[in-house]
C-alpha cells in the first residue's frame, strides 16, 4: 500500500471539530487556516503542522503536530485562557471526537504538548499557542 499523507484530511477534521463545538463558537468570532484581513478578534488559527513519520505493525502512521493559535483583544490572558481551555477540552486525549471527521486515516492518540502565552507588541492583543501531537494510523 502506498503512503498517504494526512495533513489535509486532519486539518478539516480539526476545522469541522472546531467549528461544530458551540462553546468554542461562542467564545470566537471564527475559526481559520488563512485569516481574513477584516477578521476580528476574538479567533482561533489552524494550518501550522508538524508531520514525521510514525509506521507500526506494517502500517503507514504519522505524528503530527499542529500548532493552534489563539489571538484576543484584552489586557489580560483570560480570554485566551477561557479559548485555549476549550481548545484542550476538546481535543487532549479525545481522539474518538477528531476521528470521527478524519477520512481515510485512524486518530488513536492526541496529546496536548504545550502551551505558551505571547504579548504582542500591541498592548491591548494576546496571542496564546497550543500544540497538540496527533496519531494517526492509515486505513486500508
Amino acid at each position: 500500500m502506498t503512503a498517504s499523507d494526512p495533513l489535509d484530511a486532519v486539518q478539516a477534521g480539526l476545522y469541522t471539530l472546531l467549528t461544530g463545538d458551540t462553546a468554542l463558537m461562542d467564545l470566537v468570532t471564527g475559526v481559520y487556516d488563512e485569516v481574513p484581513e477584516d477578521a476580528e478578534l476574538d479567533y482561533v488559527r489552524i494550518g501550522d503542522v508538524q508531520s514525521s513519520p510514525d509506521n507500526t505493525h506494517g502500517r503507514h502512521g504519522r505524528q503530527l503536530v499542529h500548532t493552534i493559535h489563539t489571538w484576543s483583544r484584552a489586557r489580560s490572558s483570560r480570554p485566551g485562557n477561557r479559548i485555549g481551555e476549550r481548545l484542550v477540552a476538546l481535543l487532549a486525549r479525545n481522539h474518538a471526537a477528531l476521528d470521527t471527521h478524519v477520512a481515510g486515516h485512524a486518530v488513536y492518540l492526541i496529546a496536548h504538548e504545550s502551551t505558551q502565552q505571547l504579548r504582542d507588541p500591541e498592548p491591548s492583543i494576546r496571542h496564546r499557542v497550543d500544540r497538540f501531537r496527533i496519531y494517526t494510523a492509515q486505513e486500508d
